[in-house]
């Protein structure tokens, strides 16, 4: 088995933790498959007070798992329809995350998996996988067999225009080239 990325690795500033995912490798282990899939594009969700983090309205019960523990999944639902992942960081209280915006496949996975919809449907994640330890044995975050050196891009989020100023922050990350990336 894959060891999962540490508690503490989720324990840090939100901003080092997104660009840090890069070239990770999300794994679940779902309907007898190993599915994987290395990690080419985050989104940074800073705390309350980023506009277009979900917690800028506070504590509700969709947001409640975002205000910690560090290192589980906050999983909600768009349009009615699509799933989105993100990794909650830094220490409790904060509401803060990462969303998971495209994987490159690398088993068991089609190569649909350009967007956070599209990752989440390849890789079988839904709501039932809100609150989810990703320090776990079935459905984690682990290394890379081998550490590439990569380039990172950054540039505005997606689809938060509503955020004011924060929607020109420069709180998208991407690998620098990756074919699978959602949009440049």
């Amino acid at each position: 088995m894959k060891i999962p990325l540490s508690r503490d690795f989720y324990n840090r500033d939100t901003t080092q933790v997104a660009q840090d995912l890069l070239g990770k490798l999300l794994v679940h282990h779902i309907d007898g498959a190993e599915r994987v899939g290395k990690i080419v594009e985050v989104e940074a969700y800073l705390g309350p007070h980023d506009l277009a983090a979900h917690t800028s309205k506070g504590i509700t019960p969709r947001t409640q798992v975002m205000y910690g523990p560090p290192g589980f999944a906050y999983v909600y639902l768009i349009y009615g329809m699509h799933h989105c992942m993100n990794v909650v960081t830094e220490p409790d209280g904060t509401g803060a995350a990462v969303l998971l915006r495209a994987l490159e496949p690398i088993a068991n996975l089609s190569d649909n998996t350009k967007g956070p919809g599209r990752l989440c449907k390849a890789m079988g994640i839904d709501r039932s996988h809100y609150g989810h330890d990703l320090i776990s044995e079935n459905f984690y975050i682990t290394d890379a067999p081998e550490a590439e050196t990569i380039e990172i891009v950054q540039r505005p989020r997606i689809g938060v225009d509503y955020a004011g100023e924060w929607a020109g922050k420069l709180l998208r990350f991407y690998i620098e080239g990756n074919p699978y990336i959602s949009r440049k």
